[in-house]
């Protein structure tokens, strides 16, 4: 059983809050058993909740220790230094993105925070490589790309792990979402919520929100102050334990799965006004496909008692539609 650390005490995740653990260790096991439960666990948490803690992913404590350490290295960089790392017309694409220019969907007020973008590396002549922006080399951290890149290619390998088990729970070939996201257009987004020093009124850390994309991988943040919104409409804390991220549906593949699968909304709250000298650090890796990928409603998810509820629409278009609808574009 898997504990979290809440309000000073370790609560048993499955029994208290919903939020189940899983052990990716079993799907690649090579034992048939064991893989099945970690598709039918996944699948049944994911229609739940939308949200899994997950051991024995990809991610290293070395790897992910150093990344923390590059990220704060850059957000401590002299505001001139880092503004000189946000390339207009870019929709925040790659590259630094400054304080409060994000807002959640639905609110005018910015975000308070400031974070940095690390897209896909194509390395293997594939023409997509035309869609996407370069990544941004930080000429003043020596290991700060190469870091970046390591954690990026990692987690995109988690992430396949995650969507091939998902794929099986949909009663799909395995690889169904393998060519989908060969060199898609994930993004590995390190976050800065600096200290808060006036009373924010009504902006937060990050506002009620669900993810556009198919599935984000969330390292375990410095400090406490996600929530997330359970099926009896409360607003419910979690951290990640030493060893685990944080997995969980994005509204893409939601949609693809026609609401059998849950986006669930989520939210960074601001922390109690004794902490507002602290900053935060996040890492998550959103799990995003090629643009041409349709997120139509697959047949399956669709019968007399849960009729198509989208229209269809590529990936592509789909998140042009949501970073005009959260100011990036």
């Amino acid at each position: 059983m898997a504990f979290l650390y809440l309000c000073g005490k370790f609560i048993k995740m499955s029994e208290k809050l919903g939020i189940p653990s899983v052990d990716l260790a079993d799907f690649l096991s090579g034992d048939a058993q064991r893989k099945n439960q970690f598709v039918q666990d996944l699948g049944k948490a994911y229609e739940e909740i939308g949200f899994v803690a997950l051991k024995n992913h990809r991610l290293s404590d070395a790897l992910s220790s150093e990344l923390y350490q590059e990220v704060q290295n850059f957000f401590g960089l002299d505001e001139d230094k880092k503004k000189q790392y946000e390339i207009a017309g870019l929709a925040g694409q790659r590259g630094y993105t400054g304080f409060g220019k994000e807002h959640a969907k639905g609110r005018n007020t910015g975000d308070l925070k400031e974070f940095w973008h690390f897209g896909q590396y194509v390395e293997d002549n594939d023409p997509i490589a035309k869609e996407y922006p370069e990544n941004v080399e930080v000429k003043e951290l020596n290991r700060f790309n190469a870091v970046g890149k390591e954690a990026y290619q990692t987690l995109e390998d988690t992430g396949r792990d995650m969507l091939q088990a998902l794929a099986l729970y949909l009663g799909l070939n395995e690889l169904y979402f393998d060519q989908h996201i060969h060199n898609g257009n994930s993004i590995l987004r390190p976050i800065h919520y600096p200290p808060i020093t006036e009373e924010p009124k009504d902006a937060v850390r990050a506002a009620e929100h669900e993810d556009i994309n198919l599935i984000t991988l969330l390292m375990g943040a410095s400090a406490d102050g996600l929530q997330v919104l359970n099926k009896q409409g409360k607003w419910v804390g979690v951290t990640a334990l030493p060893g685990q991220i944080i997995v969980n549906v994005g509204d893409m593949l939601q949609r693809h799965t026609n609401n059998k699968l849950r986006s669930t909304t989520h939210r960074v709250v601001n922390p109690p006004k004794e902490a507002w000298g602290n900053s935060r650090f996040s890492i998550p890796f959103f799990l995003h496909p090629r643009s041409e990928m349709p997120l139509n409603c697959l047949e399956s998810c669709v019968d007399a008692e849960n009729p198509k509820a989208y229209k269809d629409i590529t990936a592509g278009e789909y998140l042009n539609e949501r970073l005009r609808e959260i100011g990036l574009k």
